[in-house]
């Protein structure tokens, strides 16, 4: 019994870093200190309890120490790769320091023989956590023909910061691509919010509904992660 606990548990893991594109170090852990790395990686990457963002800038912060970002800044120093520079930029993003990731990210994106996807997603994440949605939009807009695009973030980013411009719908028909069943759970809350606020309750009330409805059916350990964005449907849905 044990050992299919752990099989699921490292399966879940694994598929949450690939769907989520967490760093690629979380797989060494998860597979070779199964129970000690499935928990780490669920607590920090996954966890979604009470204040989901502080709990998990609180144990990044402790997992993840200046220290870290000192080395990373002194392997750039020694030996100024694109790499080196990528990994410090997503340092720094992880570490919510955006300012100094969006540096790094730019510089590496001058090497245009790179042409690295990824990079633009979290150069405009950083943008977007720094509510410089002009620069959300630019990067978005060279991004829609790439064929990740609708797999990553960047609709959900691109069109919460075009709704933020008072373009709605343009907004919508960009977040209509993360409304997905059984999966971004929060960002379809967030939609089904910007649906309310533009009077369209029909709209608002069919995403949380489903939403309702895959809760309902979500695992005891989803539940438990999910347990903030489930009261807060049940809240919206009691209010419509």
């Amino acid at each position: 019994m044990y050992f299919y606990f752990i099989i699921a548990f490292q399966a879940f893991c694994i598929y949450h870093l690939f769907k989520n594109r967490k760093s690629f170090y979380w797989i060494f852990a998860i597979v070779f200190l199964p129970l000690v790395g499935c928990l780490a990686y669920l607590v920090t990457q996954v966890s979604t309890k009470n204040n989901p963002e502080k709990i998990q800038d609180n144990i990044k912060k402790k997992i993840n120490p200046s220290s870290k970002l000192k080395a990373l800044e002194q392997k750039l120093d020694f030996a100024e790769t694109y790499l080196n520079r990528v990994n410090l930029a997503d340092a720094y993003l992880e570490a919510n320091e955006y300012l100094k990731a969006i540096e790094h990210y730019n510089i590496a994106l001058e090497d245009k023989a790179q042409n690295d996807f990824f990079v633009n997603e979290h150069l405009i994440k950083a943008y977007y956590n720094i509510k410089d949605f002009d620069q959300v939009i630019g990067h978005s807009e060279g991004l829609k023909s790439h064929k990740e695009f609708e797999k990553s973030e960047i609709p959900f980013l691109y069109g919460m910061a075009l709704a933020e411009k008072g373009r709605t719908d343009e907004a919508e028909t960009l977040l209509k691509l993360i409304d997905r069943p059984y999966s971004n759970y929060n960002e379809r809350v967030a939609f089904a919010k910007l649906l309310m606020r533009n009077d369209k309750v029909n709209d608002a009330k069919a995403i949380l509904k489903e939403l309702q409805v895959e809760m309902q059916n979500m695992t005891k350990m989803n539940q438990r992660i999910y347990k903030a964005t489930i009261l807060e449907v049940e809240k919206l849905n009691s209010g419509l």
